[in-house]
């Protein structure tokens, strides 16, 4: 396995959650639950699960009508993505390296 491959983030809830905040600042809640399409609670217990590993941090402030809840990466969140990421990525060219050919198996007789 890669060394840089992390299994905490690899849970596909977690992944879809940092690859979605990686290219923002502030996210809002509500679009990140319905962007990856998942429930209020599901989506609060994997950021809790994040923000406890350091990946993210979570604000909660209050707009005109309503209290709204925003996440985004910490720099440690951001670098352990970037890094997973790779680990994926190497993983999958390793996969489409050519093996050198096998002799086919010899015929039973």
């Amino acid at each position: 396995m890669d060394p840089q491959f992390d299994e905490f983030l690899h849970v596909p809830a977690r992944l879809s959650v940092v690859a979605l905040l990686a290219p923002a600042d502030w996210v809002d809640f509500g679009f990140v639950r319905d962007t990856i399409g998942t429930s209020d609670s599901a989506l609060s217990k994997q950021i809790s699960a994040l923000a406890g590993a350091g990946y993210v941090e979570v604000y909660k402030g209050q707009d005109k009508r309503a209290r709204r809840t925003y996440v985004r990466l910490t720099p440690e969140g951001r670098q352990a993505f970037q890094r997973h990421a790779a680990a994926l990525e190497r993983i999958v060219a390793l996969s489409r390296m050519t093996a050198p050919e096998a002799p086919p198996p010899a015929e039973p007789g």
